[in-house]
């Protein structure tokens, strides 16, 4: 069973591994430097679909099929999946897996799901609930765009603090049969609001609640910086990353010699003009389940965290004037390779 850390931060008691990871991503992802990386990639972004919303729904599908694929499994021998995604009512999720067939519990955490989809994984098996399961998310640029902004026939120009939300899905498949990478820690975020409105500067929206969980798991474990190969935000971008590192000062935590962003990992922020990076939560999935990964399991990375960060709106609360909450939640992952 998980035991308590200090106040927020539980301590998984088994061996819960990540066992195997698949990561998805469009086409300017694939131009991007990370590309190589990537297990499955798309020139065309419809993926053949309709419509966009179908589209997204397929990368999440491609990802979770490809997942059971290269680990020999069949769709009966996962006990739950943990999904999300950014649409109303998770719809990419529910529409990319529901011929699955699969125990499903759909999560909703904006650009934070893929850290809550495994947090929630790594808690069911810790504690016998499941022996079996897998974490998903996806984003795609223009379906997110259509709900949250503008549709992307409208031409609207880009304020400088804007981020791109990434077409791209990771899926993780975690159980407790022996593994290289291990889940050891989990902090829960809570909600955090600095009241930014500007839907177009998600990272200023983030970053108050990535210090805070961060400072959270700090405190809980007696840790520091320094004791991680990686601190690794999903995806505060260039505004929200410089925010985090500027709150944690503040605190006497300096995370400059070892941070980065997945937001600012998978694009070349002035060649492919995505202003102040990635976002979407497809951003820190494809990242996580491709370029991360590979690392852990070679051992490259021996001791990471992980915090993927969220902003808790939706086109309804903008439209009433609310401000924007936020969300993170962190793990604690390490290597045995």
């Amino acid at each position: 069973m998980p035991e308590r850390v200090g106040k927020y931060t539980l301590k998984i008691s088994n061996n819960v591994t990540i066992k195997s990871s698949v990561g998805v991503a469009g086409k300017k992802e694939s131009e991007g430097p990370l590309g190589k990386y990537f297990d499955i990639t798309f020139s065309d972004n419809t993926l053949g679909q309709p419509t966009w919303e179908k589209s997204e729904s397929a990368l999440q599908k491609t990802a979770v099929c490809e997942l059971l694929k290269r680990n020999g499994l069949k769709n009966a021998d996962i006990d739950v999946i943990f999904a999300g995604d950014l649409l109303n009512q998770c719809i990419s999720s529910t529409f990319g897996l529901r011929e699955l067939n699969i125990p499903f519990l759909g999560q909703y955490g904006a650009c934070s799901t893929m850290a809550q989809t495994m947090a929630m994984a790594s808690v069911f098996i810790d504690s016998g609930a499941a022996e079996r399961a897998i974490a998903v998310t996806s984003s795609h640029f223009c379906s997110a765009e259509r709900q949250f902004r503008l549709p992307i026939e409208y031409g609207g120009q880009r304020t400088p603090t804007a981020q791109w939300t990434v077409t791209g899905s990771g899926a993780a498949l975690l159980d407790k049969s022996g593994g290289d990478v291990l889940v050891k820690y989990i902090t829960i975020g809570r909600i955090a609001d600095l009241k930014i409105k500007d839907a177009n500067n998600m990272g200023a929206a983030m970053a108050p609640a990535a210090a805070d969980t961060l400072y959270n798991f700090f405190t809980d474990t007696g840790t520091k910086p320094s004791d991680y190969d990686l601190i690794l935000t999903g995806d505060l971008g260039k505004v929200g990353s410089q925010l985090l590192k500027d709150i944690l000062q503040r605190r006497n935590i300096d995370i400059s010699g070892n941070h980065n962003d997945c937001g600012l990992m998978i694009f070349d922020l002035e060649g492919q003009d995505v202003h102040a990076g990635g976002s979407g939560c497809g951003c820190s999935a494809s990242v996580f389940c491709s370029h991360i990964m590979k690392q852990l399991q070679s051992g490259t990375l021996k001791n990471i965290l992980f915090m993927a960060t969220g902003a808790l709106m939706s086109p309804t609360s903008s439209q009433q004037g609310e401000s924007i909450p936020a969300i993170a939640h962190l793990l604690n992952i390490c290597s045995c390779a």
